[in-house]
């Protein structure tokens, strides 16, 4: 008998479910999502963090070293239509918090002080949105609203939730119940059970727009204050609006529990390993190379997604905030000065301040021109590992042969691969023969 999928949804979803189970190529002729209306967030962090059993609250633990808030606000500050994040956390906290913020150089987030609930937490976000005067702004913005202990929200589900409060006024997560929920009798016996298929769990995020969640705060009571958790209930009892619900993916999960951060720590170590950006570099050979290895990425079933972009200038500078791998080609050794340049704009971008990037120089060569000397791209890997960026160089001699060609591609695809998901220092600056 075939067990039900929904009893595995409360787990914590491996990436490869919701990572591309194939490479997929993001040339630059592909359209770029837009919003063209203020969107701002508010991540409530106040609470305790009792049920992971820890002395320090859960939004703060560390994995590999970061706190786990830290990812979530990563996620939400890559999305370039996202104008601004609010953090509410406890008065205690604020100071850590603002550490925080300084030390992974968010740049989009300001820290509010929360109350003893969470609708007292989510208030003073939402009111701390309305210092912004404008009010033509107030009237078109969107506010999303997200747990900070979930850390691998999508843009594109964000996108979804943003434009349907965008026409409705209000939208919200879901997801199938994974228990049937029943109700007992004072004395503790089953009393009834409801069907489960009638029945989902709501989840974040949640998004609305602005003067509808502002106005529902400024009416709701005392007793919504201290007792109630639900932001879409209270839009509809106060403002009559009705969330347009949207079934999210398995990777909305909540970190709740002390096994959970084990978890989401798996999660980020093979996030790191599944995306990379192809740089062709202007070079006329490159970008017929770079779509070959993409093939050869596909036929090995290797499970790296690809970007293909010319340079690191510009409107490219996005894909510097979505992956932690680069694949660069040269064909000379004036082309390292190009590498360096890949260097820097990395490390603008802050992807390097915790987790090492990893840079493969596949350099081109025939019979009549020399691959670049051993020594001269030891000197370069040495260097960039002190920047923490791992370099290293694969050698491939061109070949008019098609079949050879093709094998060529080939090794060079899984060397990628086994050098993107190794992330070892020991390999650094070693150069590699295709």
């Amino acid at each position: 008998m075939m067990d039900d999928p929904r009893e595995e949804s409360d787990r914590p979803a491996h990436p490869e479910t919701f990572l591309s189970s194939q490479p997929e190529k993001n040339n630059l002729g592909t359209v770029t999502v837009g919003v063209d209306f203020p969107v701002c967030v508010v991540l409530p962090a106040g609470g305790s963090g009792e049920r992971t059993g820890l002395q320090t609250p859960k939004q703060f633990c560390l994995l590999l070293g970061r706190p786990l808030i830290s990812y979530t606000i990563q996620a939400f500050e890559r999305v370039s239509w996202i104008r601004s994040i609010v953090v509410v956390v406890a008065r205690e906290n604020m100071d850590l918090m603002t550490d925080i913020v300084g030390r992974f150089q968010h740049t989009k987030v300001r820290v509010v002080a929360g109350g003893c609930t969470r609708h007292r937490s989510i208030c003073n976000g939402v009111m701390a949105l309305s210092e912004e005067k404008e009010e033509e702004m107030q009237e078109n913005k969107v506010v999303i609203i997200h747990d900070a202990v979930r850390p691998f929200v999508e843009e594109d589900f964000l996108y979804q939730i943003t434009m349907a409060a965008r026409e409705h006024g209000a939208s919200g997560a879901i997801r199938p119940l994974v228990s049937t929920v029943i109700a007992t009798t004072s004395e503790g016996f089953l009393d009834h059970s409801l069907e489960r298929a009638k029945y989902r769990a709501s989840e974040m995020p949640q998004a609305f727009k602005y003067n509808i969640i502002h106005r529902a705060y400024q009416r709701c009571t005392e007793a919504d204050f201290d007792f109630g958790t639900e932001c879409l209930h209270l839009v509809l009892r106060y403002c009559a609006t009705n969330a347009k619900l949207i079934e999210g993916p398995p990777t909305l999960w909540k970190v709740t529990y002390k096994r959970d951060l084990a978890a989401a720590e798996s999660v980020v170590k093979d996030t790191l390993s599944q995306s990379a950006c192809v740089i062709t570099d202007g070079c006329s050979r490159a970008s017929p190379l770079a779509d070959s290895l993409h093939e050869a990425f596909c036929s090995l079933e290797i499970q790296i997604k690809l970007n293909i972009i010319p340079d690191v200038t510009g409107d490219n500078v996005r894909y510097l905030l979505k992956a932690w791998n680069f694949i660069q080609f040269s064909r000379n050794v004036s082309d390292l000065a190009k590498v360096e340049t890949t260097f820097a704009a990395v490390e603008r971008s802050g992807q390097t301040l915790l987790h090492p990037v990893v840079v493969i120089v596949v350099h081109l060569s025939t019979p009549e021109r020399w691959a670049i000397e051993p020594t001269t791209f030891t000197e370069l890997a040495l260097a960039a590992k002190r920047r923490n960026i791992l370099l290293y160089g694969v050698h491939v001699q061109q070949s008019k042969d098609a079949e050879r060609w093709a094998r060529s591609l080939s090794k060079v695809a899984e060397l990628a691969s086994a050098l993107i998901g190794e992330r070892s220092e020991a390999l650094v600056g070693q150069l590699l023969q295709a």
